[in-house]
């Protein structure tokens, strides 16, 4: 690491007795300004081609840093370097709010400006030690690295003002919570985190790229990104349904007692939900009661609330929102969520024909053992399968839904019976119905097992034209049935009637019976029936 220290004077008050010169540590970015790398040279930045990199100046301001690790260097008053012996000053400046949260401020010398200030060889020795410190962290190296290449991860070009990254940093909880899966030991976990810390800041740009956002949404996004990557790529990070959260939660849903009952069954053994009445708990009970009022048709459905306590466990109330009405509008989980359920049909249906295309060995045993498709399925669609996979894998499949839609859910389905064909193959209706729905969590429990099965998921064959032709098969048959339901229903209400005029038939007669049996000599009732007969 290269360390400069700068020392700067300029006229003196009259106030002043003394000279007093501010020493600072300027980072790697300061001699990146004098000697730019090949890739500032050619002006085009290798992470996002087509888009500019620009250095930047010696000195890093440090109003725009926000990772506190590049130091500014300011100056005091001074006349002449005679007069006194010159007073050393060290400080640290911590940066403004960085992606990863505010970090608190620090002077290195451990005095107040008050105090007798160190000498110059016990402030050199200081310096020293931090710069060992910095070079030892691998996380310092990396922002140093972003630093030398002109950007900070997670910062605006246009000033800290500007970060739209800020809105959640402040909030230590959705910027901290299981900080252990985001492993930043690997280079790739340090690339993708300065990427994703350009693309947050830079949307507009990156969304004009559908193919790239694909790929690059593929390779993963930042625990510390995920909640406001997820609405940047849904369109709803400034959205009107956040004022609309607000006027819900004045409101009264008819739903409440419903939501309340099952809050508690809802992710019972997360920290963050298990406490009875505690925060999580009460924000998804408010975020659940706010789309039962903004969506009175689909109401409430038990399984849309593990979708919003997934979304809760990476952002806030309001923006929870704002993303499940998204996801129900333009993702067609409002059709499996209505009170027909028509689409979860729908779903069932499509996925089974691509078993029987792809893993037709697997059907043939699925229906020799009478194992429905909707017996082990059902919960994948309507809960995206957080109930049916480790957490960590679910979050990641909620990455690839927000980008590709439905169709992961079908190709990542598909994958877990392919990779679970040999197990399933060996089981019988019981055993199925266990392994699909309790022991996938431990069966996908490993990060290599979950790389393998999104890397499987992708190479899936989903033709979205056979699909659209199923789903028309699918509606000509459900329109068949509803006829021959209409014709059944008719014909039971036509025997129905014809019950009726019987047992109305059987009164008079038996009435008839009786006035005779008054009025004429008794006589055997076989003679009567012997006289209808003639």
């Amino acid at each position: 690491m290269d360390v400069g220290i700068d020392t700067a004077s300029s006229s003196r008050s009259p106030h002043h007795q003394h000279t007093t010169t501010t020493t600072t540590i300027s980072t790697a970015a300061a001699a990146t300004a004098t000697s730019p790398s090949p890739t500032e040279e050619d002006g085009e930045d290798p992470l996002l081609p087509g888009r500019s990199s620009r250095p930047v100046t010696s000195g890093v301001d440090q109003n725009q840093n926000q990772w506190g690790l590049a130091v500014s260097a300011s100056s005091a008053s001074a006349t002449s370097s005679s007069e006194s012996p010159k007073k050393t000053r060290f400080a640290m400046d911590q940066g403004t709010q960085g992606s990863a949260g505010q970090q608190p401020s620090a002077q290195v010398n451990g005095e107040s400006p008050e105090q007798t200030p160190p000498s110059d060889e016990e402030l050199l020795k200081r310096l020293e030690e931090a710069n060992r410190l910095l070079e030892a962290d691998e996380k310092s190296r990396a922002v140093l690295s972003a630093l030398s290449s002109g950007t900070t991860p997670g910062h605006s070009r246009k000033g800290s003002g500007s970060s739209i990254v800020s809105s959640t940093s402040s909030n230590s909880f959705y910027s901290t919570q299981n900080s252990a899966e985001n492993d930043d030991a690997n280079g790739q976990s340090e690339t993708l985190w300065e990427i994703w810390g350009r693309i947050i800041n830079d949307f507009d740009t990156v969304k004009k790229r559908p193919a790239f956002l694909k790929e690059l949404v593929r390779k993963g996004i930042p625990h510390e990104f995920r909640g406001m990557a997820w609405q940047l790529v849904l369109g709803v990070h400034d959205s009107p349904w956040k004022l609309e959260y607000r006027e819900h939660m004045k409101k009264t849903s008819p739903c409440e007692k419903l939501i309340r009952r099952d809050i508690a069954r809802t992710f019972p053994e997360h920290d963050f939900f298990k406490e009875k009445d505690g925060f999580g708990q009460e924000s998804l009970f408010n975020v659940m009661k706010a789309y039962s009022l903004h969506d009175r048709e689909v109401g409430y459905c038990q399984g849309s609330g593990f979708i919003v306590g997934l979304l809760l466990m990476q952002m806030p109330e309001e923006d929870a929102f704002a993303v499940m009405v998204r996801l129900m509008q333009d993702f067609r989980l409002r059709e499996l969520f209505k009170p027909s359920m028509a689409e979860l049909g729908l779903c069932m249906y499509k996925l089974e024909c691509l078993i029987q295309e792809l893993l037709p060995t697997l059907l043939v045993h699925f229906q020799t053992q009478n194992f429905d498709t909707s017996m082990y399925a059902s919960s994948w669609f309507l809960t995206l399968f957080v109930t049916s996979l480790p957490l960590s894998l679910a979050r990641r499949i909620m990455d690839l839904f927000v980008s590709e839609g439905m169709e992961m859910i079908f190709r990542v389905g598909v994958a877990i019976l392919q990779m679970c064909q040999e197990d399933l193959l060996a089981l019988d209706m019981e055993g199925l119905l266990k392994y699909l729905q309790k022991d996938l969590r431990s069966r996908f429990d490993q990060d290599s097992d979950q790389d393998n099965l999104l890397t499987t998921a992708y190479s899936i064959k989903y033709n979205h034209k056979k699909m659209k032709k199923l789903e028309k098969e699918y509606t000509a048959l459900k329109t068949k049935e509803n006829e021959d339901q209409i014709e059944l229903r008719r014909l039971r209400t036509e025997n129905r009637l014809l019950r009726q005029r019987i047992e109305n038939l059987e009164k008079v007669e038996a009435r008839l019976l009786r006035q005779n049996e008054v009025s004429s000599p008794p006589y055997h009732r076989y003679d009567y029936f012997c006289f209808r007969l003639y």
